[in-house]
């Protein structure tokens, strides 16, 4: 075995272990043009509903386990819309420890208002709405981690 492969071998059994260390189901990095992707194989019994998540970039949108089917993007109460996670990674609520929080339940946003920060291998990720509206629920606690296509919020569109 060369040093390249024992490097790889190396960083695989790492990503193994922080998938495993912090329960995920998929990661996926992309570095260098060097692109790694893991998933977890799922029994068919503990199969959960799938449905499409909002495409964060230009590449294919993966699919994510949902409650219960549902259309789009919109909730599942009324005419609430869900802030999704465009990637896996730690949920911050404000810029820092001592900081205020981005946003609060109440809160009105614009398209272009950040609602949270993402860390993602130690590289803080502004979240930005995209969408106007009122925000209705906060649906993911500060330091949680998240997975791609997790609601975050849920706003009621402007």
């Amino acid at each position: 075995m060369n040093d390249d492969q024992k490097e790889t071998k190396d960083l695989l059994a790492e990503l193994i272990e922080l998938m495993n260390k912090n329960d995920l189901a998929e990661l996926e990095i992309e570095e260098e043009g060097c692109r790694i992707r893991l998933r977890k194989a799922e029994k068919a019994a503990d199969r959960p509903v799938i449905i499409s998540a909002p495409a964060a970039s230009a590449e294919a949108p993966a699919q994510q386990p949902a409650p219960a089917p549902q259309q789009g993007n919109q909730a599942p109460d009324h005419n609430l819309v869900e802030i999704t996670s465009p990637m896996v990674g730690t949920f911050y609520r404000s810029p820092g420890p001592d900081a205020d929080a981005f946003v609060d339940t109440a809160d009105t946003i614009s398209e272009e208002s950040v609602v949270c920060i993402i860390e993602a291998m130690k590289v803080m990720n502004e979240i930005k709405a995209e969408r106007a509206g009122t925000v209705k629920e906060i649906l993911v606690a500060d330091g949680e981690p998240v997975e791609y296509g997790q609601p975050l919020f849920l706003i009621e569109p402007a």
